[in-house]
């Protein structure tokens, strides 16, 4: 399997999976780098997995269907372009030979999705959209804290090598606001100069690991001490009112 991250709009980025014959493609906002892609490779664009109803997300969704046939898949709960066929936590999708896993993940939207596959002789793959980014993870548009507490706790629990695959490039403005959380994680120390190296040569930073994030990431380590000593030291009303993960995510909201 050839995994590929488009980069669309400013920060987005639109995953395209196949293998040599057959794609698929997640949270397509943009249909022109699909399309080009999908020339660029010579392979047949046969399904679109969305993982939430926003607009960068989507909107290339009924160009891609027009265009080429393929089977769109997306969130039950949230308002879709149709047709499409709906899914939730526990459904299943059958596509390119794997057995993709749907699983609910609350908290940037009421409704947002993520997909799970494990290709043969493969790292897992994980297809989060906005609920896990590298060193982060997404804002709060109409989930509550504790609904996207559980939903990254859920993907924590994944297997380690999980290949993470975010919708945008937020790594090296995540590993900012982390360094200022947790500055003596040396973990994250040395993943942050790895990513700035690669944004420097013009990579990706994506896709990250369960692993690397389960180390790095102060949205997985909440419960960590160094984590709770910094957040009371940001706001001790905070914590002790809202919580320390709720807390933390609002730090994150004014961080700049």
């Amino acid at each position: 399997m050839k995994l590929i991250p488009l980069p669309a709009f400013d920060d987005n980025y639109i995953w395209l999976l196949h293998d040599g014959q057959r794609a698929l493609v997640v949270d397509p906002g943009d249909a022109q780098p699909v399309l080009q892609a999908l020339q660029r490779e010579g392979v047949e664009l046969q399904s679109i997995l969305v993982t939430h109803h926003h607009g960068d997300h989507t909107g290339g969704v009924a160009a891609l269907r027009d265009a080429t046939g393929a089977v769109v898949f997306g969130p039950a709960r949230e308002t879709m372009p149709e047709p499409l066929t709906r899914l939730c936590g526990g459904d299943n999708v059958q596509a390119m030979g794997l057995n993709i896993a749907v699983l609910d993940v609350p908290g940037h939207t009421a409704g947002h999705i993520a997909y799970f596959c494990q290709p043969a002789g493969e790292s897992p793959l994980l297809f989060c959209g906005d609920t896990l980014f590298s060193g982060g993870c997404g804002r709060l548009f109409e989930g509550t804290p504790e609904q996207m507490l559980a939903s990254l706790e859920q993907l924590a629990a994944l297997p380690g090598a999980t290949r993470v695959c975010c919708a945008h490039e937020y790594t090296l403005g995540n590993l900012k606001f982390a360094l200022e959380v947790d500055p003596d994680n040396a973990q994250l120390v040395a993943y942050t100069t790895t990513c700035r190296t690669r944004r420097e040569q013009g990579q990706p930073t994506l896709p990250s690991t369960i692993d690397t994030e389960r180390q790095i990431n102060p949205f997985l380590r909440s419960n960590h001490p160094s984590i709770q000593t910094s957040v009371r030291r940001f706001d001790a009303q905070g914590a002790q009112q809202q919580g320390i993960f709720a807390t933390l995510r609002q730090w994150k909201n004014q961080y700049r």
